[in-house]
């Protein structure tokens, strides 16, 4: 365990954000159905939801006829995605995790799987056990729950004998990231079409290896455009302006805050303006939710954000830790059922608060303690290892004063 001190800065320079983690599981697994090479050919400073894929994959890959035992780690992508896809391929199977995943919700595909050929077993999370083969077929569940669960089932269809389709019961949240499912799925020779209300899939495709390069994340960038706006002068590089991914609606609530955010070629660039409160429809967008809400904190007048619900069956309940978080250091904010109430504020207090494990409350409380007035102590900084291992290092190189304690 490890806690972060930060002292108050300003973040100012040029920075390249890691490849997109959203992406990275997806084209790890494409890769490893087409028997690819490796996305990666280093690991070394790879997140720890991208080293559960690759490990996950890497066993399925060696599957010998016994239960094979997967390590999803803390990863609700690796655990969602490959559920279906060892399904799909008869493998009797045995999902685990640690921190909260074993309690994260997987009932959609307890509702779906044994409808076609699948037993599972299980107390209601994790452990669950598979087994059976994956037959076709159609496949009804909501849009308002995690997008997984039919980015899943997308990459699983393809590889059964016969054809299939996804029917959605309730309109579909986060759907960029189901585009980009489609996207990469299409990159790497498989292809899925889109119907009024799902997808139809063709059955005996296969995924063909190719040459994949994971453009930068979005989702990451956020909090240095967040410092950028917050009082900075931050350049960020290589990120795709045309990107399906998509928390690049980062770049343009950042510019209904108020903020300058400005493309010259393949630079990003974000400095600070007058800034003002906002509302915010967080269904397309919940993992931008706790840096939005670290921005809110300063802004003039109110910020409302709602449609986040979702974000009680986080890391963390999310919507609670960044609003005890940013209030314990003198912020005012209100929860509400699926969303916040912010109320800006000139500048936070300097204190200790909770970092929930949670790898997002940790650097967006981060970024907050930028504008505090004095040292903001981050319990659980180890968590940020789970998406972006350098944050701080890059935090620092910027300008930042971030120190992390160990504490054994």
């Amino acid at each position: 365990m490890s806690s972060v001190k930060i002292f108050p800065s300003v973040l100012n320079g040029r920075i390249s954000v890691p490849p997109s983690k959203s992406a990275a599981h997806r084209a790890v697994i494409c890769s490893a159905l087409a028997n690819g090479n490796d996305i990666f050919s280093t690991h070394e400073f790879l997140s720890d939801d991208i080293k559960a894929t690759i490990s996950a994959v890497k066993s399925l890959k060696s599957y010998n006829g016994d239960t094979l035992r997967i390590d999803c780690g803390e990863s609700g992508s690796t655990l969602r995605f490959l559920i279906p896809i060892a399904a799909a391929q008869g493998i009797t199977a045995e999902f685990v995790g640690h921190g909260r995943l074993p309690c994260r919700p997987i009932g959609v595909y307890l509702d779906c799987l044994p409808n076609h050929g699948i037993e599972c077993k299980t107390e209601g999370g994790l452990p669950l056990k598979i087994k059976g083969q994956l037959t076709t077929g159609k496949f009804i569940l909501p849009g308002n729950v995690s997008s997984q669960f039919i980015t899943g089932l997308l990459l699983a269809l393809p590889l059964l004998n016969g054809d299939s389709e996804i029917i959605l019961s309730s309109p579909l949240e986060s759907a960029a990231y189901v585009d980009m499912t489609t996207e990469i799925m299409e990159s790497f020779g498989v292809t899925v079409q889109k119907s009024k209300n799902g997808w139809y899939i063709n059955g005996s495709q296969k995924y063909m290896p190719i040459d994949f390069k994971v453009e930068r994340d979005w989702s990451q960038a956020a909090f240095f455009i967040a410092a950028g706006a917050l009082g900075g002068n931050v350049k960020l590089l290589g990120l795709n302006k045309n990107s399906c991914q998509g928390d690049k609606a980062a770049e343009k609530l950042f510019r209904c805050f108020g903020a300058y955010v400005k493309w010259t070629n393949s630079v990003l660039s974000v400095s600070p303006n007058k800034l003002n409160g906002i509302n915010i429809d967080a269904s397309q967008i919940p993992d931008l939710v706790p840096i939005l809400a670290a921005t809110a904190a300063f802004c003039n007048g109110r910020t409302c954000i709602f449609n986040a619900g979702r974000l009680r069956i986080k890391e963390s309940d999310r919507l609670s830790a960044i609003a005890e978080g940013l209030n314990r250091l003198g912020g005012k904010v209100k929860e509400t059922d699926d969303g916040l109430i912010i109320d800006g504020i000139e500048k936070l207090h300097g204190g200790k608060v909770d970092g929930y494990n949670d790898h997002r409350i940790v650097m967006a409380l981060s970024i907050a303690a930028l504008n505090a007035d004095g040292c903001v102590e981050i319990t659980d900084a180890q968590s940020i290892s789970k998406s972006y291992p350098n944050f701080f290092k890059d935090y620092n190189m910027l300008g930042g004063k971030a120190d992390v304690v160990n504490l054994g």
